[in-house]
Parts: structure tokens; C-alpha cells; sequence
């Protein structure tokens, strides 16, 4: 299979003797492989299910140096290219698909789905490590320090298994290694840390398997993680006295059994309807409410010595949420003292590699409409200064693209103007909108091939005018065209923001963060079909492309 960089992964497939439209995913440990899977796909005995199991990057049969990977997120956006592959090519539906994985696959597991809202059947996560058990006191920060390199692996098969049988194979097999890169183990490390804040977010049937004598992991992270879900289905199944390696040791059966029960049963139910309260809600009516005495010095600090940095007055000035103040941070040019800093905070990070793969997916879309044929009418409904589109369309010279660009305040269109003629763009339209105005949208003509709303919908609680909008997307694009949308599903930084902040009204910057299978849904009931996901490394935003039905 070829990722979605170019690399080749090896996988392997078990079929049944009769056609089938349903599979089961499996996704090793670290340091591990794909060969260790026969004895557990016999075990499940999967009659009338496909099994496809692959080898991550830098295992196994998969190029690139063992236990390394530029980093976990390239491995999680590696599964969602393995899922769609097998989607595609054997016609399976994702609908109809469950995943099975172990320790530290389970953890890239969890953060796919987490990410990506993939609407799988269910999920199946055995002895995930969420926490590593590194045993050396201070072992992250001192990792944290030295950054790149590896760490040799403490474990042992006589930690993994009670069964010497298995322990000899372990010792034997050629694809077992004993490293694991730095940047991977501080990436695992961070990952835990973010799905055990979110673990709400996840509403996919999950059954949980822990090992009650783990050496390697600690099982006290797996009960909280399963405590957090919001999955209306879901199991937490741990078996006293085993080791890590659960579906090696010798009453393997049982958690096998486990599993294929699980299996068994999502399959004969039909798909769980996506949950309709916002997990976020309470979270939101947290932050409305008065913060404490730290904030407010924090806050005093920004508002005195903190205008030293020129972009902490723009945020004062115009509203830390602000189409003005978006275009410094896109700029990243720091302008007095403590603006470096300010820039450099992982948000506004965030915000500009969230630029990046908007600018990525933009580009792919203008280049796929004009590869069709059709003409590329692009409507950018809260456009701020324009930058991302109108960088676009100079990089896209040799295709006639059409702009409309929309905003609600003329000071945003006029910095997109001054843009625009310095980069020489014609064929451009900039007008005063509401975007939540949904005839005032469906009235756009000619009707755009590509719609974008990026930054926007993150920025209002309430669900009701993001419909709105939505709707009015709908029906102002063809069938057959775009949508390009943005999601803000984590920030780890939030409370500061509500308590510290100030919008572009004056008022607290208070955010609802929108979990992606919530967004997804909204995209979904308006019409639209979801294709494709970029997210930033830290996974605080998203950028997705749509096609209208």
C-alpha cells in the first residue's frame, strides 16, 4: 500500500471462502510486526469477516528506520490512509469496519479516531499505553531535553509473556528490535496526555482490554481513559495476572474470545446513531462562568507590560479572535518586546500549519476541478484578509480561477484588496456578508465549484447558525462541488484563552470546541460527504475537504 507521502507499507490479508463487504483491521505493538497475527486471526475465527493487518513505518516488513517515524502524527494520518485504501480497493464501506490494536498501536488507534471521527463499527483496544511505565524518575523532561536519538527498549519477553513457548518465538522473531525513537516515545507520551483530557470525545463502541500484572504499561490510565468515553457502547474487560502481550500469554483464549464476542456483536447491530449533545457543552458553561485570582494577574500582566509585544496590542485593539489579528500571526514577523514568544505559542502554531494544509487541500481542489473540466469559482464566506486564497490563486496562475471574498467587516476587505493588488490577482470580488445569512449565501452567483469557511464556526457555541451557514453552502454550491472546512476539536490551551483573552466584540474570547465527529455530522446533514482531513501535529485544528451530494 502507498501512504499518502509515497511510502510503500506492507499488510497482509486473510479472506473468508465467500465474498464479504465487512473487516477487521488489527495494528501491532511497538517494536513489533504483522507475523505475530496468525494464531490470533484463527483464534477469531472470523468466518465471514475479512482481516487485514499492516506494518507501521519502520516495522516489520515496512521501510524506514526501525522505531521511527517523523512523528506519531504521521503514523495516525498513515492509518487513515490504510483504512481508506482498504475501503477503496476491496469495496469495503468504513461503516462496516472494526479495529483491533495493541499498546502503542492502540494509543495511534484511539487518536485516529479521535482526529479523524472515522464511522467505524467499533474499536477494540488491548492494553493500550497511554502511560508507559519508563521507570527512571524524570525520564520525560530529561527526554524532552534531548529531544532526538533513541532509547533501548527495558523490555523483555519474560515482561511480555508467561509462556515460554511465546517467549522463545519473541526472542526468535527477525522483526522484533529493541529501540524506539526519542521523538516517538515523547509523542506517544503527549498523545496519552490528550486522549486522557478528551477520552469524551470518542463516541465509537469500544471494548477496552487490560492486563491486571502489566509490566510495561499502567492499567490505572486505561481505566480513566475508559471512565471518559462518551461511547454509548462500551467495555472494560481485565485479566488478572497477565502480562502485556495479552493475546500471547497462556490463557490467551480468553481475551481472544473477548474480542471475537465483541466483534460478533457490533457486526449483527446496526450502526450507532451519532450523539447529538455537544460532549463540549459543559466545558463551555464551565468557561462562562468567573475565573480565578491567577488569570486575572495574568491577565492585568498582558494588559500592561504585555503591550510591548506588537501583536498582544493588535489582539487588544481589534480582538485576539480578529481577521487582523489572524494575518499577523500568518505573517510571523515579530515586533517588540515578548513578540516572539507570542507568536511562537502552540495555538498560534497550530494556527499556522492549519494555514498550511488549507492552502494544501485548496490547491488540490482548484487542480482537481480543473482537471474535470469545470470551471473553478471559489466563495470564501469570512474571508479575513484573503490571504490563504489569494496566495493560492498566484501559486495557481495557469488555472482562471473566479473568487468571491466575504466578510463582515470592510477594515478585513480592505487589507485582502491591498493583497490582492500586490500580488497582481485580478478576476476577484470583495463584498460585505453575514455568513451565517442563509439566502444571502444560496443567492451567490454564479453558483462557486469551491466553498471555504475556515476559523469561523469554531468561534460560536451555539450549533443553530452554524446550520444556517451550512444550509446556505448547500445550496449555493453545485452538486458535485467542495466544501473546505475548518475544526478547532482540542486546544490546550482554552481556559486561558476564555479567561485571559478578548474577542473581536470586547467580550471574553470563550470557545466551544466541537469534537470532529460532531462537525463531521453537521457537514453530513447538510448534504455534504466528507473525503478527506489534514491536522497539525499537536491535533488542535482541522482542515476537511467535502463533497456536495
Amino acid at each position: 500500500m502507498q501512504s499518502w507521502d509515497g511510502v510503500e507499507l506492507f499488510y497482509r490479508a486473510w479472506w473468508p471462502d465467500k465474498p464479504t463487504d465487512k473487516a477487521v483491521l488489527l495494528f501491532h505493538r511497538g517494536q513489533a510486526s504483522t507475523a505475530r497475527w496468525q494464531e490470533d486471526v484463527d483464534g477469531l475465527a472470523l468466518d465471514d469477516t475479512a482481516v487485514f493487518a499492516w506494518d507501521a513505518r519502520g516495522h516489520g516488513r515496512s521501510p524506514g528506520e526501525r522505531g521511527s517515524a517523523d512523528s506519531l502524527a504521521t503514523v495516525i494520518k498513515d492509518i487513515e490512509t490504510f483504512v481508506r485504501f482498504i475501503s477503496q480497493k476491496h469495496g469495503i464501506a468504513i461503516e462496516n469496519m472494526i479495529v483491533l490494536a495493541h499498546s502503542v498501536g492502540a494509543v495511534t488507534v484511539a487518536a485516529w479516531v479521535h482526529d479523524y471521527a472515522p464511522p467505524i463499527r467499533g474499536m477494540i483496544l488491548a492494553a493500550p499505553a497511554f502511560r508507559v511505565k519508563l521507570y527512571v524518575p524524570f525520564a520525560i523532561p530529561f527526554l524532552r531535553l534531548r529531544k532526538k536519538g533513541f532509547v533501548r527498549s527495558y523490555v523483555k519477553a519474560k515482561m511480555l509473556t508467561h509462556d515460554p513457548e511465546q517467549a522463545a518465538r519473541y526472542h526468535a522473531d527477525e522483526f522484533i528490535f529493541r529501540q524506539i525513537a526519542v521523538n516517538i516515545l515523547l509523542d506517544l507520551h503527549d498523545a496519552g496526555t490528550r486522549l486522557l483530557a478528551d477520552a469524551g470525545a470518542i463516541t465509537v463502541p469500544t471494548l477496552l482490554l487490560g492486563a491486571g500484572s502489566d509490566w510495561v504499561v499502567e492499567l490505572d490510565a486505561q481505566r480513566e481513559f475508559f471512565d471518559r468515553l462518551s461511547s454509548p457502547v462500551k467495555q472494560m474487560e481485565v485479566f488478572p495476572g497477565f502480562y502485556h502481550a495479552i493475546f500471547h500469554e497462556k490463557d490467551r483464549h480468553l481475551p481472544i474470545a473477548k474480542a471475537r464476542e465483541f466483534i460478533l456483536e457490533r457486526f449483527r447491530q446496526a450502526p450507532s446513531p451519532a450523539d447529538t449533545i455537544p460532549y463540549t457543552q459543559a466545558e463551555y458553561d464551565r468557561l462562562c462562568r468567573p475565573g480565578g485570582f491567577r488569570f486575572a494577574l495574568v491577565k492585568l500582566g498582558m494588559k500592561t507590560l504585555g503591550r510591548l509585544s506588537g501583536g498582544i496590542r493588535i489582539g487588544w485593539r481589534a480582538g485576539f479572535d480578529s481577521g487582523v489579528m489572524l494575518d499577523y500571526i500568518y505573517e510571523n514577523r515579530p515586533h517588540g518586546l515578548f513578540d516572539k514568544q507570542y507568536l511562537n505559542s502552540i495555538g498560534w502554531r497550530g494556527i499556522r500549519q492549519r494555514k498550511l494544509n488549507l492552502e494544501k487541500l485548496l490547491r488540490e481542489t482548484v487542480q482537481q476541478v480543473h482537471a474535470a473540466g469545470k470551471p473553478v469559482r471559489m466563495l470564501d464566506i469570512a474571508a479575513g484578509a484573503g490571504r490563504y486564497v489569494l496566495e493560492t490563486m498566484r501559486e495557481l496562475r495557469e488555472i482562471p480561477v473566479h473568487a468571491v471574498l466575504r466578510d463582515y467587516k470592510q477594515e478585513n476587505l480592505d487589507a485582502a484588496r491591498r493583497l490582492a493588488e500586490q500580488l497582481g490577482l485580478k478576476d476577484l470580488v470583495f463584498t460585505l456578508g453575514d455568513a451565517f445569512d442563509r439566502a444571502s449565501l444560496a443567492a451567490v452567483t454564479p453558483k462557486p465549484t469551491i466553498c471555504i469557511v475556515s476559523g469561523l464556526y469554531e468561534l460560536f457555541p451555539s450549533n443553530e447558525p452554524v446550520k444556517n451557514s451550512l444550509a446556505g453552502l448547500a445550496d449555493a454550491i453545485e452538486p458535485g462541488g467542495f466544501l473546505i472546512y475548518t475544526n478547532q476539536p482540542w486546544h490546550p490551551q482554552v481556559e486561558f484563552i476564555a479567561r485571559v483573552l478578548t474577542n473581536r466584540e470586547g467580550q471574553p474570547w470563550i470557545m466551544r470546541r466541537r469534537t470532529q465527529a460532531e462537525m463531521d455530522g453537521l457537514v453530513r446533514a447538510a448534504g455534504f460527504e466528507k473525503i478527506s482531513e489534514e491536522i497539525d501535529p499537536w491535533g488542535i485544528f482541522t482542515v476537511s475537504v467535502a463533497r456536495r451530494r
